[in-house]
């Protein structure tokens, strides 16, 4: 088992900057995230001041993140007509309303000796004439990303009303080798397919990692020892523990909303049926009891509710049970079959598979089963997993004759589609919650 310490991030966000501040809610910019990226917000980001090239790196990235979100149209450099020298100033407005830049981002990286650095930006409203915010953070080089992640986030809050999901990692199967002798290890890598790090050594097939809502550790199922079980991985620490030793194959784990539980599909006679397991006293309860498939549970973000698959009706299902098992009640009547379901962060969507067609395809639909809609289709596509912030989708994606499934996102309008960078094929995302 390979182990994966990750370095203890030491962010500390200071202080707002002087110049008053607006709140998102006052802000004179707006931007109606359910319409994708059929309008984005033209914005200009200067590179970063500063005597090393981390400011430009810096910029470079916050102008990235924002553009993969299909909200928002970063201009290129060659357009600017005024030319920053320092960031602290205000700006000329009538410069950059001129390029059609509605919000101005400017910024400079400040050494503050003993391998720390002070990273400070401010956000603008180039109509108003009006800054709507600041800040600056203080850490190490090796942070760098991540400072641009939050500032992003902290951009992307300021001009829509919601929360970024920048800062975020996903954690997934990377596959090498021959299909024949196809090789799969956990791996992770922040959300924009940087910072890659190996989990485990490929030595056992692994399936279906997860992350926690609540702390950094992902629940996965692996093949060691030839017997399919449900672990626990710190990612902090590397520890990592079985959940429990059962007689039967275990499936499709999955954390509850506070994190003190797994929930999971346990095999027996050619049955499938879910439990939970309480992590504190080892203690599991069986939810369901049917001679079907029920399997690929995801709990509603208040954890009062469970969506799963079942083939209790002789095809693959969607149903919405109680936390307790409780009143199961059948929510997709399309054509095709459903799969792997997931409930939104925000609570008012359901994500899944569907085959129908000779295709697969990723959509969502309401907890009660109306409003189903189609994002994205394909030869093979599978396994939606969230932003925390419920606007974005990642799912995997195999396409004929490509030797391999790769990674995808795709936002709730179905417009921005973009393929996620990873070293190899890639199978299983998983997104995290927000960084601390």
């Amino acid at each position: 088992m390979m182990k994966f310490l990750r370095p203890a991030i030491a962010f500390v966000a200071l202080f707002t900057l002087a110049l008053a501040t607006l709140t998102p809610a006052q802000a004179r910019i707006e931007i109606d995230i359910t319409k994708g990226n059929a309008e984005p917000l033209p914005i200009a980001i200067v590179p970063f001041l500063g005597s090393s090239e981390l400011g430009q790196k810096i910029s470079a990235v916050v102008e990235a993140d924002l553009k993969r979100s299909g909200l928002f149209e970063p201009i290129s450099q060659a357009a600017f007509i005024e030319r920053i020298s320092d960031s602290n100033a205000t700006p000329r407005f009538a410069d950059w309303t001129a390029i059609r830049a509605q919000a101005l981002v400017t910024g400079q990286v400040v050494s503050e000796g003993g391998n720390r650095f002070r990273t400070e930006f401010r956000l603008w409203d180039t109509a108003a004439n009006e800054q709507i915010t600041g800040q600056q953070y203080s850490t190490n080089p090796q942070n760098w990303r991540r400072v641009a992640h939050i500032i992003a986030d902290t951009i992307y809050e300021s001009l829509t009303g919601e929360k970024g999901y920048f800062d975020t990692r996903i954690v997934f199967v990377d596959e090498t080798g021959p299909k024949s002798n196809r090789k799969k290890r956990l791996a992770i890598m922040d959300q924009d397919g940087a910072n890659v790090r190996y989990l485990t050594n490929g030595n056992d097939l692994v399936l279906t990692p997860r992350f926690s809502p609540s702390r950094q550790e992902i629940t996965y199922m692996s093949f060691e020892g030839g017997q399919p079980r449900v672990y626990l991985l710190n990612i902090e620490t590397g520890q990592r523990e079985a959940v429990g030793n059962f007689d039967n194959m275990t499936f499709s784990p999955r954390f509850s909303p506070d994190g003190q539980r797994v929930i999971m599909s346990l095999n027996a006679d050619g049955n499938s049926n879910i439990y939970t397991m309480d992590l504190r006293s080892r203690r599991t309860t069986r939810l369901t009891n049917t001679t079907a498939i029920d399997t690929s549970p995801s709990y509603s973000p208040d954890g009062s509710r469970i969506v799963f698959e079942s083939d209790r009706g002789g095809r693959q299902q969607l149903y919405v049970m109680g936390a307790d098992g409780s009143n199961p009640q059948r929510i997709s009547f399309g054509s095709g079959s459903y799969s792997t379901p997931v409930w939104s962060p925000r609570g008012d969507l359901i994500a899944f598979t569907k085959q129908s067609g000779g295709k697969f395809l990723i959509g969502v639909m309401r907890p009660d089963g109306k409003g189903e809609r189609i994002l994205t289709e394909g030869f093979h596509n599978e396994g939606p997993t969230w932003a925390p912030n419920g606007r974005t989708l990642m799912f995997f994606r195999d396409v004929r004759g490509a030797g391999g499934p790769t990674l995808h996102s795709i936002d709730l309008t179905g417009f921005n589609e973009l393929k996620v960078p990873t070293p190899s094929f890639a199978s299983d995302p998983a997104w995290s919650p927000l960084l601390d």
